[in-house]
């Protein structure tokens, strides 16, 4: 039974992600647009604390699964969360971990993912939004929205993937 749980951690930050943009209020930030990444937070998490082999494999499965539910072009997520979760695992063989760093690096990590699929949405043409724009209206709340969120849910991911880390040596 427990080896479901982390799966169906992810499916429900999946799900949650976009039930939180349905029942946001339209008009409480004006313009700006806010995207919870708080599935990708937590496959950060995953990665730091788990390990690359496990990171890399559910950033690809949620990747993919993101595309084909939200997104028109099949392949910016399934590229960009396994490879995200790749640069994590080559940063943390340099920095040590503890809650705060793996605080700032899923903030770094959103911000990557935020920014490449901006630009591979520019580069193909889906968005004419100029870099500052997106900056200002998408990139700052984004971060903004995924920081209040880590802070509350950084310590239980933290403590529940060290667990998990675990019981795969034990394994």
């Amino acid at each position: 039974m427990k080896k479901f749980l982390l799966p169906l951690l992810f499916l429900f930050l999946f799900i949650f992600e976009s039930i939180v943009i349905q029942f946001w209020p339209g008009g409480s930030f004006e313009s700006r647009i806010l995207a919870p990444r708080f599935l990708f937070a937590a496959l950060a998490f995953l990665t730091i604390y788990v390990g690359k082999k496990q990171g890399i494999i559910y950033a690809a499965i949620f990747g993919l699964l993101f595309d084909v539910v939200y997104v028109e072009v099949i392949g910016i997520y399934l590229f960009l969360y396994p490879f995200i979760c790749y640069l994590i695992t080559k940063l943390m063989q340099v920095i040590n971990t503890n809650i705060i760093v793996a605080f700032l690096v899923s903030m770094l990590a959103i911000a990557l993912l935020e920014v490449g699929v901006y630009e591979l949405n520019f580069l193909i043409h889906v968005t004419s939004m100029s870099f500052i724009d997106f900056v200002n209206l998408r990139l700052y709340p984004t971060l903004i929205l995924n920081a209040i969120f880590l802070v509350v849910a950084a310590y239980p991911f933290k403590r529940w993937f060290e667990k998990h880390a675990e019981v795969l040596k034990e394994e």
